[in-house]
C-alpha cells in the first residue's frame, strides 16, 4: 500500500497560475514560484494530500520544449525556490511530483545546439533520430523526428544508452536537489518501452514509493501500468465519460467505462482520474448543465481511482479550448479573489467536502470493492465496500432503491438519515445533485463530521434537454436497470449497438508504416481494428475522431493484438 493510492491530487500548470511571460527571454530570475507559497494552505483547505506541478525546468515557451532539465526556470525563479517550495509541502503533509518530459527537448537544448554547430561530428548526433539529408523550416540544414509534427520540439533517440543514462541522472538530481516524491511522464503512450523500464528500475532506486504515472490518451492501460513500466497512467477514457455522460443523460457510458477500465487492469492498480486538465477544456465549460457539477465531481471522488482537480476549478471557473492556443486552459489567479469562496461558491464547498469525506474514508475509496447497485439513464448508485454512493443527473427529483445491509445510514454531504428496511435502502436524490451513505456507527467516521452541505439553488437545464424528463414509477424506485425504449437514443454509447458508418470508415488505408499515415488514414485504421473486434458504436468513433494526435494515433494503432 502506497501514499499515491490513497491520495487526492492537486494539479498546477505553474508558468499560467503565476502569469509568467509566455516567451522566455533567459534573463534574471523573477521568483514567481513563491507566489505559490499561499496555495499551500488552499490545498490543505481542500483536503489534498499531492500536488502534481509542471513543467517547471527553463525552457522557450510553454514549457514543454525544455532548454535545461537542471535548472528552474528563470520566469519561475531559482533551483533554491523549488526546493523550498516543496520542503513547504511536505512540512504540511503535501506530496509534490514533477512533470517529466523526457520524449523530447527545445531546439535550445545543449545537445541540440552542438548538432546544429558540429552537424556530423557532434558527439550527440545520435541522441536524435536527425537526417541530414533534409531540411526544416528553421533552414538548420538537416531535419529530424519531432513529437506532434512540431519542430519545435526534437524528440529524444530513447533507444541510446547515453540519453537513458543521462534521463536518469535528472531523475537523481532532482530527488537529491528538490526531494521530489514522482514523476508524472508526458507523452508516455509514445515513449519507448525499454526506455519507461529503465525509468522504473530508477524510481525503485532513488526514493521508496516513488510514484510514476505516465500522460495515455487511449490503449489498453496495462501497457503502461504494471510491474516493469510505470505504476498508473492518465484516465482519458473516465475523463471522457464523465462529461459525455452528464451531458447526454447517459450514466450507461460512465459504468461502461468504468466496468471496462477494471477489467484491464488488477486491482491494485490505481488510475488517475481527472474531469479537466490543461490540454482540455474546464469541466464547467464542457458540461452543458452547470448544475451537473455537483454529481460529475462527487463520481471523481468515489468511482475507482485517484482523483485529481485542476487548479481554479474548485472556484468553477471555464475555459475553453482554443484552436490555436491553450492560454484560456491556463490562467492566472489571484488567490486573494477567492478568500470567500470557501463559504460563499458551492463548487468550493463541494470539493472541499468531498475532501474531506476522502481522507475520512479514505481505505473505503482507496480500497473498497465497486460493485453497481442501480442503473438508468439518469441515476446511478454504487457500493464502495461500506459505503453507498448515488447520483442524480436529472431536474427532478429522484429515488433509487438499493440493497444494503440492515440499519441505519447518514449521508456524508447533507446529513439526512435512513433506515435500511428488508435489507434495502430507498434514497432520494435532490435533482442534479448526489449523496454518499455510511452507516450510522461506522467505526471510520463519527456522526458528528457529517459535512452538513446546504443544498443549492439548481440551474435549470437548457430549453433543448427539457423534454423526456419524467420518470416512471420503476425508474423512480431505482428498479429500471435497463433504459426504457423511448430513450434508446441516449444508449447509443453502449457497446453493442449498431451505428451508421462515417466518413472516416470509407478513407482508403495505403500500404504504408503507421508513421507515414496521416491522421485520417490512422483514424480508419483504427476503426477498422475495431471492427474486426465486434460492433463499433458511435461513442467509439467519436473517440477515435477526437483523438488528432499523430503520435497517440500510430500507438493506439499499434496497440492492438
Amino acid at each position: 500500500m502506497a501514499w499515491y493510492d490513497e491520495a487526492v491530487f492537486y494539479h498546477i500548470y505553474p508558468l499560467g497560475l503565476t502569469g509568467a511571460p509566455k516567451e522566455n527571454a533567459y534573463g534574471e530570475p523573477v521568483h514567481r514560484l513563491n507566489t505559490l507559497i499561499p496555495w499551500i494552505e488552499h490545498l490543505k483547505r481542500l483536503g489534498i494530500d499531492a500536488l502534481y506541478i509542471g513543467p517547471l525546468f527553463e525552457s522557450v515557451g510553454h514549457g514543454y520544449e525544455t532548454t535545461d532539465y537542471r535548472k528552474l526556470d528563470s520566469r519561475l525563479g531559482t533551483n533554491k525556490d523549488l526546493t523550498d517550495f516543496v520542503k513547504k509541502c511536505h512540512e504540511s503533509g503535501i506530496r509534490v511530483i514533477l512533470d517529466g518530459v523526457f520524449n523530447h527537448t527545445g531546439r535550445d537544448f545543449f545537445a541540440f545546439q552542438d548538432i546544429r554547430e558540429k552537424r556530423e561530428g557532434s558527439a550527440y548526433r545520435d541522441w536524435y533520430n536527425i537526417y541530414f539529408g533534409g531540411n526544416n523550416e528553421y533552414n538548420d540544414g538537416f531535419s529530424y523526428e519531432n513529437w506532434g509534427g512540431h519542430n519545435l520540439l526534437v524528440k529524444l533517440n530513447q533507444k541510446n544508452p547515453a540519453v537513458r543514462d543521462y534521463i536518469c541522472e535528472v531523475i537523481r538530481f532532482w530527488v537529491k536537489e528538490f526531494d521530489i516524491d514522482g514523476l508524472r511522464l508526458d507523452a508516455a503512450d509514445v515513449l519507448d518501452f525499454d526506455f519507461m523500464r529503465e525509468l522504473r528500475r530508477t524510481a525503485d532506486d532513488v526514493k521508496p514509493d516513488f510514484w510514476l504515472m505516465g500522460e495515455v490518451i487511449h490503449g489498453d492501460y496495462s501497457r503502461w501500468a504494471n510491474e516493469h513500466t510505470l505504476h498508473s497512467v492518465t484516465n482519458y477514457a473516465l475523463h471522457k465519460g464523465l462529461y459525455s455522460g452528464m451531458n447526454d443523460h447517459n450514466f450507461f457510458e460512465i459504468a461502461h467505462t468504468v466496468r471496462r477500465t477494471n477489467d484491464m487492469l488488477p486491482s491494485h492498480v490505481k488510475l488517475y482520474n481527472f474531469v479537466d486538465n490543461h490540454d482540455v477544456e474546464r469541466i464547467s465549460t464542457k458540461l452543458r448543465n452547470k448544475s451537473h457539477f455537483t454529481p460529475v465531481h462527487i463520481l471523481l471522488y468515489t468511482l475507482p481511482g485517484i482523483p485529481s482537480i485542476y487548479y481554479g476549478s474548485e472556484f468553477g471557473i471555464e475555459g475553453k479550448k482554443e484552436r490555436n492556443s491553450d492560454a484560456s486552459l491556463r490562467p492566472f489567479i489571484d488567490l486573494k479573489e477567492h478568500r470567500d469562496d470557501y463559504e460563499k461558491n458551492p463548487c468550493t464547498e463541494l470539493i472541499s467536502a468531498l475532501g474531506r469525506i476522502h481522507s475520512d474514508y479514505r481505505s473505503e475509496l482507496a480500497w473498497g470493492d465497486y460493485k453497481e447497485l442501480v442503473l438508468t439513464n439518469r441515476q446511478f448508485a454504487f457500493g464502495r465496500g461500506s459505503l453507498i454512493v448515488a447520483v442524480n443527473n436529472d431536474d427532478n427529483k429522484a429515488f433509487v432503491n438499493v440493497p444494503a445491509e440492515a440499519g441505519e445510514y447518514t449521508g456524508l454531504l447533507y446529513g439526512k438519515r435512513l433506515r435500511a428496511e428488508g435489507e434495502r435502502l430507498n434514497i432520494e436524490l435532490l435533482p442534479n445533485d448526489g449523496e454518499i451513505y455510511a452507516p450510522v456507527g461506522d467505526a471510520l467516521r463519527s456522526e458528528d463530521n457529517v459535512v452538513h452541505l446546504t443544498p443549492k439553488k439548481r440551474e435549470p437545464a437548457p430549453k433543448e434537454e427539457a423534454e423526456d424528463k419524467k420518470q416512471t414509477p420503476k425508474e423512480q424506485a431505482g428498479e429500471e436497470k435497463q433504459a426504457p425504449k423511448e430513450r434508446s437514443e441516449e444508449k447509443k454509447s453502449v457497446p453493442g449497438t449498431n451505428a451508421s458508418k462515417t466518413a472516416l470508415e470509407e478513407v482508403d488505408i495505403p500500404d504504408l508504416p503507421y508513421e507515414q499515415m496521416t491522421i485520417e488514414q490512422l483514424q480508419a485504421v483504427i476503426l477498422k481494428k475495431m471492427a474486426g473486434n465486434g460492433n463499433v458504436t458511435d461513442q467509439m468513433r467519436r473517440d477515435v475522431e477526437e483523438n488528432i494526435w499523430h503520435d497517440s494515433l500510430v500507438n493506439w494503432a499499434k496497440s492492438f493484438r
